[in-house]
């Protein structure tokens, strides 16, 4: 009665047979690796010799991608020597050119489009019928960064104005405003110490944007960064290509005047890249220098020492430098209770790394 129950013959079989398939499997994929002249590392269970043969293939790997570098070198040297047709240039494969069709993509024949730019809440401002007036506050728990993006934005946004936050609601703020003939209203959030949050209302009739604010760093933490004068900047959109990004560059334009100093060399830079917003702020710096090479495109003078004085253009980085990502995309001025929203991210939009929304 107490003792051990048997096995039965169809049990012990079952056993021995799923395991034994299981070595086979091994063994025919070791197999299969070692036919096509390589092992696997996955296949080995020795962390040492796994870590060697992993080594290997790696080394491998290097001197297979630098020898087809020198073959197709060669070719394209052989078919210049020979006046041949050059080789088809390989275009790699990245998640830019790989993106899925939208149809939400602008085109420059949609009549639509530019019938909504005409009456749109931009449109007064854009059309220089109108300056752009900036109002800029915080949150009511402000930091110590807080206070230095403020006055560097203040220096990089022409005809924008600080208001201390204090105890009102952002409601009141933004009637204030309205009242006072400002066209727009940002708000910078803070958390722990560091802004995270820009909030952008349009005046008098919205829209409003959430953007979340990351990678912050300020003018003085910028090497060999320049100081900008009072010049109205320059600005460069890239990259808005659908409907909402049109929107959302739209809305970033109305926060600049449209008639630029160029004298004044400043450039302010909004590139849009996998619904990242990259922030940029540089000044363009123009040298003399002596050369002996000639350079048909550039306008020199030569001396009599045989030395060439040729222009050359550079940027010097101003600051701050900062990445923003919509959040929101609200109807009208602020509102979180009964607002309605033109576009809210998800974080299932995040899953699908080639699809973009801006």
């Amino acid at each position: 009665m107490g003792g051990k129950r048997k096995k039965s013959g169809g049990e012990e079989d079952d056993l021995n047979g799923s395991s034994s398939s299981d070595g086979k499997h091994l063994v025919d994929d070791e197999k299969k690796s070692e036919q096509r002249g390589q092992l696997l590392p996955s296949t080995i269970k020795n962390k040492d010799k796994r870590s060697e043969v992993h080594a290997k293939l790696k080394h491998q790997k290097k001197l297979d991608k630098r020898k087809r570098a020198k073959a197709r070198d060669a070719a394209l040297k052989k078919a210049l020597d020979l006046g041949e047709e050059l080789p088809p240039k390989a275009i790699p494969r990245t998640i830019e050119n790989t993106r899925e069709f939208d149809e939400t993509v602008c085109k420059p024949d949609d009549e639509e489009l530019f019938a909504g730019n005409d009456a749109d809440e931009f449109s007064s401002v854009l059309k220089h019928e109108c300056t752009p007036k900036i109002l800029i506050t915080t949150c009511r728990f402000n930091s110590t960064r807080g206070p230095a993006f403020i006055s560097e934005l203040l220096s990089v946004i022409p005809n924008a104005h600080y208001y201390k936050r204090g105890t009102y609601d952002l409601k009141k703020i933004v009637e204030f405003a309205r009242k006072k003939d400002f066209t727009s209203v940002i708000v910078v959030h803070t958390n722990r110490r560091e802004p995270d949050a820009l909030l952008i209302v349009g005046l008098p009739d919205g829209p409003t944007a959430h953007f979340k604010l990351s990678k912050l760093v300020l003018r003085k933490d910028i090497k060999n960064h320049g100081n900008p004068t009072n010049h109205e900047p320059e600005l460069v959109l890239t990259n808005f290509t659908t409907r909402l990004g049109h929107r959302i560059g739209r809305l970033i334009q109305s926060l600049f005047p449209q008639c630029p100093n160029f004298r004044g060399r400043r450039v302010v830079t909004f590139h849009n890249q996998r619904d990242f917003i990259f922030f940029r702020h540089h000044r363009y710096i123009f040298e003399s220098k002596e050369t002996k090479q000639i350079d048909s495109k550039v306008k020199d003078t030569k001396d009599k020492n045989g030395f060439q004085e040729k222009t050359i253009a550079r940027l010097q980085e101003c600051g701050p430098r900062f990445t923003l990502k919509l959040i929101s995309l609200q109807h009208g001025t602020f509102d979180t209770k009964s607002g309605e929203y033109e576009w809210v991210h998800k974080p299932e939009m995040d899953t699908s790394r080639r699809r973009f929304f801006l």
